[in-house]
């Protein structure tokens, strides 16, 4: 709850004039605690934050999933991205309101070391770059800021966003100001002396800022240079140094090709004199599955991605290594999305949207996006389960709802995640209500799945099917194979599976589920049997 509010309740209780009397206190004092009652309430991170294992963790040891965006400072003008179109305080309204609770802040790393870059100001940024549209509308938006050098600028931003009770993660993501500017260490622009003197900088300027939770260290490494020798002996240098300038925030490690390959720590650990700060990036577009993606079966495809990331660094969070944060959500290709999201949820990392202001970016998605989205920003599992029963959940990536129920009355809907039941997954591959003798029956083809008593019969065994592991598929008393499916009300059926054979330019989204494990404490009842 904002500060502010909790303020002006506590003046306006307990500061009152000597003759009013006690009643008309404790009168006030109750009517403003209903108003509290009805106030939204966010939780409340205890920063620094650490890692427990595969977890990010508050000074509590309470999960904390970071749901970012990314919001862009490191182009030519060195300004973050959407400053001349919107006030930055309604950009930053905007990223809260949407659910998300951090953003991946951008920077180039010479804002830091090159003086003649970190003196310019906003207005001088853009004069010398002839972007005269832009300065005004700067201008017209953020006139506090025009004046500011570009390093005052960015902590203006990264502020704003404090009082808008967002994490920062601060992105070295190249060297100068650019939009492609990559390479490795050793390259024309990567000097690996200045890029370990740019982050101690930027560890230090943000020293003691404490919604800056975290720095990742460089962007999508990639050149036919690259090497593991010279990667391991530089990252462990650049952990190092911010470390020792900042001990508070997460040091965030990205691979090689482009930041997809991690796989080499399953042979070799980084050696660090600090723990539990280490986070491992790992990036993935859409776009780059390659024109194979766009002419391939989308259940091969989905198997073929979900193999590539997982041998790429996935395998590592099933290994208990420290949490891969997914930096780069790219979702410029939404043929492959539902794949992703699938998997998303059934490895439950932290990650962050690419991009808050590009064409498709943040301020322009619609709210059918954010609804699919919105069961990845909550945690479905953390490292403490004594207190819930593990259970599952079943998701519809293309909608991001979950199956629920209203009545026993009434067909199965997707619903908020937030109400699901808590399903079980039997050996005998039974979906049940946990606490309840109920499962998942299919009756018919086309019609309302059901949940029966009696799980013996045909059309009660759900086989996790495809490349894609993204179908729940089951044969009725006639043999029939059907799979679970949802019709134009949002019923939850059964129908022909659809999309196995070799029509490629098939969507199977509407058949598209994920059975995902969950420590969360379901908000709905459980039906009880006796």
């Amino acid at each position: 709850m904002n500060s502010q509010i909790i303020n002006t309740i506590l003046c306006l209780m307990f500061h009152l004039p000597n003759k009013q009397s006690m009643q008309i206190q404790m009168g006030r004092f109750f009517f403003f605690l209903s108003i509290l009652c009805l106030l939204p309430l966010k939780p409340v991170v205890a920063l620094p934050l650490h890692t427990n294992s595969r977890w990010i963790v508050d000074e509590d040891g309470a999960r904390v999933k970071l749901a970012c965006v990314n919001w862009l400072s490191h182009q030519e003008a060195a300004v973050a991205e959407g400053l001349s179109n919107h006030p930055v305080d309604l950009i930053s309204k905007r990223i809260a309101s949407l659910g998300f609770n951090c953003v991946r802040l951008t920077l180039p790393l010479f804002l830091a070391i090159d003086q003649s870059l970190a003196s310019l100001t906003v207005r001088q940024s853009f004069q010398r770059l002839g972007l005269l549209e832009s300065l005004a509308g700067f201008q017209a938006n953020n006139p506090s800021m025009l004046d500011l050098p570009l390093t005052s600028a960015y902590q203006a931003v990264v502020s704003n966003l404090a009082d808008n009770n967002m994490m920062v993660i601060l992105d070295s993501h190249f060297s100068e100001p650019s939009f492609h500017g990559n390479g490795v260490f050793g390259d024309q622009h990567f000097n690996p002396d200045l890029w370990v003197k740019g982050l101690t900088r930027i560890a230090t300027m943000f020293s003691g800022v404490p919604n800056v939770v975290g720095m990742s260290l460089r962007n999508e490494l990639r050149c036919p240079n690259q090497n593991v020798k010279d990667w391991y002996r530089y990252m462990q240098k650049g952990a190092e140094a911010v470390h020792s300038a900042n001990p508070d925030v997460l040091v965030i490690i990205s691979g090689l090709s482009d930041g997809t390959d991690l796989s080499f720590l399953l042979n070799q650990q980084l050696e660090l004199t600090f723990t539990g700060k280490l986070v491992l990036e790992m990036h993935w577009h859409g776009s780059r599955v390659g024109r194979a993606g766009e002419t391939s079966n989308p259940n091969k495809v989905c198997g073929r991605v979900v193999d590539s990331i997982m041998r790429g660094g996935g395998v590592l969070l099933q290994q208990g290594w420290p949490l891969m944060f997914v930096s780069e959500l790219g979702v410029d290709d939404n043929r492959h999305l539902n794949c992703f999201f699938g998997l998303a949820a059934e490895l439950d990392f932290d990650w962050a949207l690419w991009t808050l202001e590009e064409t498709n970016g943040l301020m322009n998605w619609n709210s059918n996006f954010f609804q699919r989205i919105s069961a990845l920003q909550s945690p479905l599992q953390g490292p403490d389960v004594s207190r819930v029963r593990p259970h599952k959940i079943i998701l519809h990536p293309s909608t991001g709802l979950c199956i629920l129920r209203e009545s026993l009355s009434e067909p199965l809907k997707l619903g908020p995640c937030t109400e699901s039941e808590a399903w079980g997954y039997t050996p005998q591959k039974i979906l049940i209500v946990k606490g309840t003798y109920f499962c998942l029956q299919a009756v018919g083809l086309g019609k309302p799945a059901k949940l029966s008593i009696i799980c013996t019969q045909p059309g009660s065994n759900w086989e996790i099917i495809s490349d894609s592991k993204m179908y729940l598929s089951t044969k009725l008393g006639d043999g029939t194979t059907v799979c679970l499916d949802v019709d134009s009300s949002s019923n939850i059926v059964t129908d022909a599976c659809k999309c196995l054979g070799r029509d490629d330019m098939c969507d199977p989204g509407s058949q598209w589920f994920k059975v995902v494990d969950s420590t969360n404490i379901t908000r709905r009842p459980i039906l009880q049997i006796g």
